[in-house]
């Protein structure tokens, strides 16, 4: 293989995994989308698939999609709770899963409970997976990508997540949701917000619990997914400015950071 930085080669996979393809083609498709993932594995299916296919893969998604309607009569384009979590076992997961946030995502799920008719089609297309032990199959890959890559599904499946956990008419999530939601997205089998000198995440939740005490912005929650991929690329934090533009908990989050390591290395 050519050489490829870490994120390159990790998206490479990423795509060879989706589409079972040669690692050459993979590298093509993302130079010719700037290395976005979503939008190369897209544009590589929709150039290789046949109008024949397509009808058939809805067709298959149609059905699979009717057995779970909670209300076919009433909400014939909608799967509710029970049918959600019906759904979800017998792909085989919980919901203490952080895979089930990026099929979420992937189906663009509006809300925790419920799955669209388009969205759980439009999803299921994309990633070529019509039945469901094709979707199954696609389990392994896509915890894998949720694991690698801070800016590829994992990203998506993060800026989705605060729509899923924010509760009708609201604006901000309450603190505890957002901290059950962090410890989700960044501990292991999901990004692990840790580096060789810093616990990041145990820092964060410390942090929020015992000075913010808030609720949590869209901004909050969307700057706080950019901190964490700076801070897994550089710990030493030199890319941090106090002329930044980060939201005033992040900023109050870097001196706490810094006033723990002091701590630890008068304690050495």
């Amino acid at each position: 293989m050519p050489s490829y930085t870490p994120t390159q080669k990790s998206a490479i996979q990423q795509f060879t995994g989706f589409t079972h393809t040669k690692e050459s083609v993979a590298a093509k498709q993302l130079k010719n989308h700037n290395w976005n993932i979503e939008q190369a594995i897209d544009a590589y299916f929709q150039s290789n698939n046949t109008s024949k296919d397509a009808s058939s893969s809805t067709s298959t998604l149609t059905k699979l999609f009717d057995t779970y309607r909670d209300n076919p009569k009433d909400e014939p384009d909608t799967i509710g709770v029970e049918g959600s979590m019906r759904y979800l076992q017998d792909l085989g997961l919980s919901l203490e899963e952080p895979v089930v946030l990026a099929i979420l995502t992937e189906l663009a799920a509006p809300t925790m409970g419920e799955l669209t008719r388009s969205g759980f089609i439009d999803g299921w297309k994309r990633l070529r997976a019509s039945t469901l032990s094709d979707q199954k199959s696609t389990l392994p890959t896509l915890r894998t990508s949720l694991s690698s890559n801070p800016q590829g599904l994992f990203r998506a499946t993060y800026k989705h997540t605060f729509k899923l956990a924010l509760a009708p008419g609201q604006r901000s999530l309450p603190l505890d949701t957002a901290l059950e939601y962090w410890r989700l997205l960044l501990s292991p089998p999901a990004i692990n917000w840790n580096t060789k000198t810093t616990p990041w995440l145990d820092y964060w939740i410390e942090y929020l619990t015992t000075k913010w005490k808030k609720g949590v912005s869209k901004d909050m929650w969307e700057q706080t997914a950019v901190f964490v991929a700076k801070s897994l690329e550089d710990e030493s934090m030199g890319w941090w400015s106090e002329d930044g533009a980060w939201p005033s908990c992040l900023d109050e989050f870097v001196g706490f950071v810094k006033a723990k390591r002091e701590e630890g290395a008068m304690e050495m």
